[in-house]
């Protein structure tokens, strides 16, 4: 590729980008003409996988993710677009949870992203621009029983990007948050149970898996959330929020619209509680 080409292309920075929905979206942002460099925990040094260039970053270390951007720079020449994509599930009750486990999961989830960033935007003040896509969920939104603290880590993530979007836009930067509903990629099925299971919720925990199971058949894909992000990624007129696909829409809508009682009776009917 010429040098003249690459200066104009744009780029993006992916974390957990060998997995699910950073992998999608890597492959999807490449499609697009984006130059693209995606971070994983385990990628080998040099690594370039399906054409993307992969950085070894832990998100929850400081100086592992200074290091990764700084190669990303390196390697991209600049940073146009960050996806904050990496992430961690926890399943079971809220009273489950040890604190340390609790601790953990906003160190990846939350606290991740705002490492991420703090790296990344003295790069984006220094270029003019850019932005920044945080992937959160629905359940950032609505309630989660038997996900209590996941659900938290996105609340955390709502709060987070719609105020950071006020401080940056006068360095012509924006703070987008990506919300999908179930998504049928490998992090439903490596969400890691709760560390001291109470049998009292033994009961009311297998009804909402159950159900959660069954609503898997009408999920969307990794490669459906990746459409979102693009359109995201490109929209000359950015909102904060990407609701992505017709379920998550659906969510959005109820949230601001259905009276709170009605929803409430709805959503433990989807979570089997009722």
């Amino acid at each position: 590729m010429s040098q003249t080409k690459q200066a104009t292309q744009k780029t993006a920075l992916i974390t957990g980008a060998s997995t699910g929905i950073g992998r999608a979206a890597a492959a999807a942002l490449t499609m697009a003409g984006y130059r693209v460099a995606g971070t994983s925990r385990r990628a080998a040094p040099g690594e370039v996988r399906d054409g993307i260039r992969m950085i070894r970053c832990d998100v929850t270390v400081d100086d592992a993710v200074v290091a990764a951007v700084a190669e990303a720079e390196a390697e991209l020449g600049r940073i146009d677009l960050l996806i904050n994509n990496a992430g961690i599930g926890v399943s079971g009750g809220a009273e489950e949870s040890s604190i340390a486990q609790v601790q953990a999961l906003f160190d990846t989830n939350f606290y991740g992203v705002v490492r991420m960033t703090n790296a990344v935007l003295p790069i984006m003040r220094g270029q003019g621009g850019g932005r920044i896509i945080n992937v959160g969920s629905v359940l950032g939104i609505i309630p989660a029983p038997f996900r209590a603290h996941y659900s938290a880590t996105k609340h955390a993530i709502e709060g987070y990007s719609e105020s950071l979007d006020h401080e940056v836009r006068d360095f012509g930067v924006r703070v987008l948050v990506i919300e999908p509903a179930l998504t049928r990629t490998a992090f439903e099925d490596n969400n890691i149970p709760a560390d001291r299971p109470i049998a009292f919720y033994d009961t009311a925990r297998a009804r909402f898996l159950r159900a959660n199971e069954a609503s898997m058949t009408a999920a969307a894909t990794a490669e459906s959330v990746a459409e979102t992000i693009v359109q995201a990624a490109r929209d000359e007129s950015p909102r904060l929020r990407y609701p992505s696909g017709k379920a998550a829409r659906q969510v959005a809508f109820a949230r601001r619209f259905v009276p709170r009682a009605m929803l409430d009776k709805k959503l433990r009917q989807e979570f089997g509680l009722a």
